[in-house]
């Protein structure tokens, strides 16, 4: 078993990043979302990636615990120094401390196979922003960034209706993002985005699935 970030960085092991709130408690519908999700992600033998904090990061570590099987699949926490909100999540295998976001995020990025943005505020949207941005001026390979819950359609639509509609941006990076009622939804998709990971070693961003974008 893998001890070190380090070590992590080496190891071609297929990983799910999860980015959502550490506000969101325990017993509420987004809580058991990420939980069930989380846990279906370590059943299936996939590392786990947040930022290692409560809220939503811990119910995807918990729910990550519960299902996984075996010592090489790991729950990886990269956490942030601040003033608040500093409680880690429980079950972390591994975790790594961060004074500045910028190098966080550029970990995150190394590390992700398939991202998935849950409910959450400005931290969640930065995290959002920075890894469509990256593919978007392809600083960063493409891979599926999924949408999961009732916050983004409305989202999607202003982008639709702003920067896609006043040529800001191109369909094209529209189409990097995955809308996700629930839990199966994501599943579906990181199960696509695995597939693809074990036949050729990598993800496409074009994973085959009714998209409402």
């Amino acid at each position: 078993m893998v001890s070190t970030m380090d070590e992590v960085m080496r190891e071609p092991h297929f990983r799910v990043v999860i980015f959502g709130s550490a506000r969101i408690r325990e017993g509420t519908h987004q809580y058991k979302q990420i939980y069930a999700l989380a846990k279906r992600v370590g059943e299936l033998g996939l590392d786990l990636v947040t930022g290692g904090g409560p809220g939503l990061m811990d119910a995807a570590m918990s729910g990550h615990f519960d299902g996984k099987k075996g010592a090489d699949v790991h729950g990886i926490g990269l956490q942030i120094r601040l003033p608040k909100e500093q409680r880690d999540s429980k079950h972390l295998d591994i975790k790594e401390e961060f004074s500045r976001f910028a190098p966080r995020l550029d970990t995150f990025v190394a590390l992700a196979d398939v991202v998935i943005v849950a409910p959450g505020g400005v931290g969640t949207m930065l995290e959002l922003a920075y890894v469509w941005q990256l593919m978007q001026v392809h600083q960063m390979r493409k891979i599926p960034i999924i949408l999961l819950g009732d916050m983004w359609p409305d989202f999607v639509r202003w982008v639709r209706e702003w920067p896609l509609k006043h040529k800001l941006l191109d369909r094209g990076d529209v189409d990097m993002l995955y809308l996700a009622k629930d839990s199966g939804d994501a599943m579906r998709l990181i199960t696509l985005a695995h597939e693809q990971f074990a036949k050729r070693g990598r993800v496409s961003p074009d994973i085959p699935a009714d998209r409402p974008l």
